[in-house]
């Protein structure tokens, strides 16, 4: 099969993001220019640079309240800063419900029932059971072709990692088990690894 996306694809669902998968989760925390504090999770995230450490993730799509973007976006627009909370499978139903459509006003933190914790470089809450936590300062926001898509890259200034996460100085990811977005409506968790050198390594 082949499509150009222009045409369309013919296809009961778009295969688009089904094929770029797994993809990691960003759970993305704000603070507004206003006190209030947002939560959401985004699959259109990622690492980008070693040094200094730096992520990305992409809003694409808008809220009436919010104009071009949406809350997390519009709060790292405002303030310049934003957490990234790393996912794990144990906490797949509270992330669910941060999800949500809610209205600008309402706090995942509190709708959610997840606990939070001031982070220790930016004037941000995190997700304070969560395996790991990227504080962030926004560099550049980068809008993106289409109606509502925009990226915001921020350089970590902070990292939380989860003690029991540590395993012989190696962050063990099979101890928390991140959950990472598929295709549609699937997810998956990763419960093994496998080593592999580099030709020369």
């Amino acid at each position: 099969m082949f499509y150009r996306p222009e045409d369309g694809h013919g296809l009961p669902h778009n295969p688009f993001n089904a094929v770029v998968t797994p993809r990691p989760i960003g759970w993305v925390s704000t603070r507004g220019a206003d006190g209030s504090e947002n939560l959401a999770p985004y699959s259109f995230f990622n690492a980008v640079a070693y040094v200094p450490p730096q992520v990305m993730f992409a809003s694409t799509s808008a809220k009436p309240d919010r104009g071009d973007t949406k809350d997390s976006m519009a709060n790292v627009r405002d303030t310049g800063y934003f957490c990234i909370n790393i996912v794990e499978y144990a906490m797949m139903d509270v992330m669910n419900t941060s999800s949500g459509p809610w209205d600008r006003d309402v706090d995942e933190f509190e709708k959610a029932g997840i606990e939070r914790e001031d982070c220790a470089t930016i004037p941000c809450s995190r997700v304070a059971r969560a395996p790991a936590n990227l504080e962030c300062r926004l560099t550049q926001i980068v809008r993106l072709p289409g109606e509502a898509n925009f990226v915001a890259f921020g350089e970590v200034t902070g990292v939380h990692l989860r003690d029991d996460c540590l395993v012989d100085g190696i962050f063990d990811i099979t101890r928390y088990q991140p959950l990472s977005r598929l295709g549609y409506q699937d997810y998956t968790r990763v419960t093994d690894v496998f080593s592999l050198k580099r030709p020369g390594q």
